[in-house]
């Protein structure tokens, strides 16, 4: 692998500035802060060599039963969901012309950084492919197009998938919808042209629809392709019925002698007065995808 000889940004540094303590449970937060499912799913802690989830599947059922009769025994059915942990992890590189304005530093860590793990989770459950078995992903749900020419039906689409969660034994409870889907929202209106669902003028988010906690998402919407594949724009379902996992807690470190390989160049931090910053996570989710409906609209080019 050749040595990356490409000019980079680089000034006068120190030789590397510690982190404030407080400063990877700040990323953390942020990062649940920017992944939608991480906001709607419960989170449980999760060993490394993965976990298997107690589901249960049907509830025990009581009846009327006469004086001094024999009450009825029926028990709850269980089923178990495997989640496996896979890691996600991102190396970013910085002149130490940052690492001595600290501010700066972490502004930039706490701005990227978290970013890059919810976009990473969040488009791979909601849209992706598993890295792996033990990680559930919603892509193939049922859809429910939530957008026709007019935006009448937009309402009428929406009590369709509370009906289709709910007809599968699952209780409606929220939605994460990219911009895209809230733009929908934003434009259905009723049969003489007057808007079904508001938002004040310096709000950016709905708080509830239909009841249910409504959860911004932007990494959940999907373009589509073609005349046969819609575009995805939200997820609605029952989040009682998914979990999402971390091993330990988010691991930063920082490194400023270390030679990074960056695609097929090489950098040579020490060489270059530069630092890097590395942060991963080891995660996991797991989900009923019947509990869930993928909201779509129509393909346009």
């Amino acid at each position: 692998m050749a040595l990356d000889t490409t000019a980079h940004d680089i000034y006068r540094g120190t030789s590397g500035i510690p982190l404030p303590t407080d400063l990877a449970n700040e990323i953390w937060a942020n990062a649940q802060h920017e992944s939608a499912i991480m906001q709607l799913a419960e989170r449980i802690d999760l060993p490394g060599r993965g976990l298997s989830i107690p589901v249960i599947t049907a509830d025990p059922t009581a009846a009327f039963v006469a004086e001094s009769t024999e009450k009825p025994v029926s028990n709850s059915t269980f089923a178990t969901k495997t989640m496996k942990p896979y890691k996600i992890a991102a190396i970013e590189l910085v002149s130490n012309e940052l690492m001595r304005d600290l501010p700066r530093l972490y502004d930039t860590l706490v701005r990227r950084l978290p970013g890059a793990i919810g976009k990473t989770f969040d488009a791979t459950a909601f849209n992706g492919t598993a890295p792996g078995t033990g990680f559930d992903v919603l892509t193939a749900v049922s859809a429910v197009n939530i957008e026709d020419g007019a935006n009448t039906t937009t309402y009428k689409q929406l009590v369709t998938v509370m009906e289709t969660i709910a007809a599968g034994g699952y209780d409606l409870n929220g939605f994460a919808l990219a911009a895209q889907g809230r733009a929908v929202l934003l434009g259905a209106v009723d049969t003489v042209g007057r808007p079904i669902f508001t938002t004040g003028a310096t709000e950016g988010a709905f708080g509830a629809i239909l009841g249910a906690r409504v959860v911004n998402a932007p990494h959940a919407y999907k373009a589509g392709t073609g005349s046969t594949v819609p575009n995805v724009v939200g997820f609605a379902g029952d989040w009682t019925k998914a979990r999402w996992g971390i091993v330990g807690d988010i691991d930063i470190a920082i490194s400023d002698q270390a030679t990074v390989n960056d695609g097929t160049k090489q950098v040579n931090l020490w060489q270059r007065n530069m630092t890097a910053i590395r942060v991963e996570a080891e995660v996991g989710f797991v989900a009923d995808t019947s509990a869930f409906v993928r909201l779509t609209t129509a393909y346009s080019a």
